[in-house]
């Protein structure tokens, strides 16, 4: 049986754009193509797909991807390689959900008793996270190699004080964002607009994007299920908010 280009985005929630990118750069190619053109899958193709989605929700790069599956591993081995690590992250993931509603919990308790919010003890706020450093999306990597490489060396000169700064402005934005979102306001807003700037501004403190990058971004941030998983945590839609936001940016202030 094989299933068009359409059926297996559906199936996948992957977008047709990217999976048209993964034939075109050798990562996974149909099983066939009809004399119309479109591009046809069957099983082996979708259990390919499932391995490179399992090795992208591990940040693997698409080139790493590539390597594993160009590699004849044993392929049940591999997939249970990607379950423990699958698990492990879902381990880490429920401790910061008690974490999270231990915090709740903790601050209810403040309100209840109409006094000053007080923590018991600050540390359990940072139960469960992950020491992290900003990245730029393995298909940047591929696509904007000396942006990529501009973006590494910064990272590898960071402090924890600067990574712990990166991720404040990080989550300010987004919340920024999120707010000029629930308002309705559109994204060509000039205050929409200034918090885009500003976070332009920030990225070129790593790596310096143009308007065809910029717009990558933002577009992988709405397509990836990943990104937009992390986005969705904040405000459901806010990905396609922010992209959008950032197309109109690209095509004003950086074409």
């Amino acid at each position: 049986m094989a299933w068009s280009i359409a059926d297996v985005a559906r199936m996948s929630g992957v977008t047709s754009r990217t999976l048209r990118h993964y034939d075109e750069i050798g990562l996974l190619p149909p099983a066939r193509i009809g004399s119309n053109g479109h591009r046809y899958y069957e099983e082996a193709e979708l259990l390919r797909l499932q391995q490179i989605l399992l090795m992208r929700e591990l940040d693997l790069g698409l080139r790493e991807i590539r390597a594993v599956l160009e590699s004849q591993a044993d392929q049940v081995a591999v997939l249970r390689e990607h379950r423990r690590r699958l698990l492990a992250e879902r381990d880490r993931l429920e401790m910061l959900a008690r974490t999270v509603g231990r915090t709740i919990a903790e601050l209810q308790e403040g309100e209840d008793n109409d006094d000053m919010v007080k923590i018991n003890r600050p540390e359990n706020l940072f139960e469960g996270f992950e020491a992290s450093t900003p990245r730029i999306d393995a298909e940047v990597r591929e696509r904007w190699p000396r942006a990529w490489e501009q973006s590494r060396q910064a990272v590898e000169g960071m402090t924890a004080e600067d990574t712990e700064h990166y991720q404040r402005e990080v989550t300010a934005h987004l919340i920024r964002m999120a707010e000029f979102m629930a308002a309705g306001t559109p994204v060509a807003d000039a205050a929409v607009q200034a918090a885009v700037d500003a976070q332009y501004q920030f990225v070129c403190r790593y790596w310096t994007p143009n308007a065809a990058a910029y717009k990558g971004m933002g577009q992988h941030f709405a397509e990836d299920p990943q990104s937009r998983a992390n986005f969705d945590k904040i405000a459901e839609g806010l990905a396609d908010y922010q992209r959008d936001a950032m197309v109109f940016y690209a095509d004003a202030r950086l074409s």
